[in-house]
C-alpha cells in the first residue's frame, strides 16, 4: 500500500479535473490519486471513468460540503497520511518527496501545508494558506506572505521550514491516525474555515502543525465557491462557531464579544456601499450563530484548550494603524 493518499473533493468541477487532474496523476507516483463526489450533476463522474477509470471515486449521495464530504469519503480510503486538496491546485515535477521525508522524520508532526502560491500570479502568494496560517487573539486569520488581503511576492523570505498554526485546505496533510483520533472536520461548518477548526483541535492535543517551503502548489483560488453573500455567510457564522468551541474559558464572552462588534462595523461598511446583500449575510450568520450556540459550546473540549494559541493581539489594528502589510514585519504577542 502507498503510504498517502491524495484525495480531491469535487463538486461539479468537470473543468477543473480536466485541467489538473492530469498533472496530479503524472507527479504523484509515490501516492493513490482518489477522487470524492458530491454527487455532481455535470458529467464529473462519467468524464472520470472513460479517461481516468484506474483511480479510485467515491460517489456520495448528496452534496455534504468540504467538511462533511471529506469525512464522509475518507472513512473509504487507507492510507498513513492523507492530502486534501482542491481539484483547482496544479502541482509539479517531486512536489510529493519533502513532504513524506519531513513526516517520516517527524513523528510529532500532524500536519504539513507546502506553500500555496498564486496560480494566476506565480510569482505571488496565494490568499488562501499562502507559506502558512495564524490567527490573532480574536480568532481573525492571517498567513506568512497573506495579511488580510495583501498576498505578498514569494522571494524565498518563509522558504525556512516553520510551525504554523493552521494549514490551508486548498492543499492539507494529516496523519490520518491524527483525523480520525479528533474525529475529523465538523460537519456542521459545511465549508470554510473547518480547516482552522480542525487544525485548532490538533494543536490543542499538542502535535506539531509545519509550513515546507521545499514544496510550492499553485491554486486558482475561488474556483470551487467564488466571492458571494453565501461565502460571506458560512466565512462569518463558522469563525464564530470556530470560536465557541475552542477559546479558553476566560477569553471565550469577551472575545466573543468583539467578534460581533467587528462583525457590526463590516456589515456597515458593506451597507454604505450599497452591499446590500452582504450585509444582509452578515446578519443571517449571526442568526445561525446565535441558534446553534449550544450546540457548539457542546463541543468543546473536555480536555486540554491551551491559551497561547495566537500570534499577535490584533491583526487589523496592525494593518490598518500601524500599516503592516508583511507578515515578517509583525511582532508576535
Amino acid at each position: 500500500m502507498k503510504p498517502i493518499a491524495i484525495v480531491l473533493l469535487n463538486f461539479n468541477g468537470l473543468d477543473l479535473l480536466k485541467r489538473f487532474l492530469p498533472k496530479v496523476i503524472e507527479y504523484s507516483l509515490e501516492a493513490n490519486v482518489v477522487v470524492i463526489d458530491n454527487c455532481s450533476s455535470d458529467n464529473s463522474l462519467s468524464w472520470l471513468n472513460k479517461f481516468h477509470s484506474n483511480i479510485q471515486c467515491i460517489k456520495l449521495d448528496k452534496n455534504y460540503g468540504y467538511a462533511g464530504g471529506y469525512n464522509e469519503g475518507l472513512k473509504h480510503i487507507k492510507a498513513k497520511y492523507y492530502c486534501l486538496m482542491n481539484n483547482d491546485v496544479l502541482v509539479t515535477e517531486n512536489w510529493l518527496s519533502p513532504l513524506i521525508n519531513h513526516f517520516e522524520k517527524n513523528p510529532n508532526t500532524a500536519i504539513l501545508q507546502p506553500h500555496v502560491l498564486n496560480y494566476n500570479k506565480p510569482s505571488h502568494f496565494e490568499y488562501a494558506g499562502a507559506a502558512g496560517g495564524f490567527i490573532d487573539s480574536n480568532g481573525i486569520p492571517f498567513c506568512r506572505g497573506r495579511i488580510l488581503n495583501n498576498c505578498e511576492e514569494d522571494f524565498g523570505q518563509y522558504d525556512k521550514t516553520t510551525k504554523i498554526f493552521w494549514a490551508s485546505g486548498a492543499c492539507f496533510f494529516i496523519r490520518s491516525e491524527v483525523f480520525w483520533k479528533i474525529e475529523g472536520f465538523d460537519a456542521d461548518f459545511f465549508a470554510h474555515q473547518e480547516e482552522i477548526d480542525l487544525c485548532w483541535r490538533v494543536f490543542n492535543e499538542n502535535y506539531d502543525l509545519t509550513s515546507l517551503g521545499t514544496t510550492k502548489v499553485f491554486h486558482v483560488g475561488g474556483a470551487t465557491l467564488p466571492l458571494s453573500s453565501k461565502k460571506i455567510y458560512l466565512n462569518h457564522r463558522n469563525s464564530l462557531f470556530m470560536l465557541v468551541k475552542n477559546l479558553p474559558s476566560k477569553d471565550l464572552y469577551k472575545t466573543i464579544f468583539k467578534r460581533l462588534c467587528i462583525d457590526f462595523v463590516i456589515g456597515g461598511f458593506y451597507f454604505v456601499q450599497l452591499k446590500f446583500s452582504s450585509t444582509w449575510a452578515i446578519f443571517n450568520a449571526h442568526i445561525a450563530f446565535y441558534k446553534n450556540y449550544n450546540l457548539m459550546k457542546s463541543k468543546r473540549s473536555l480536555g486540554n484548550i491551551k491559551t497561547d494559541f495566537f500570534y499577535t493581539k490584533n491583526i487589523i489594528l496592525k494593518y490598518f494603524l500601524c500599516k503592516i502589510l508583511n507578515f515578517k514585519d509583525l511582532n508576535e504577542k
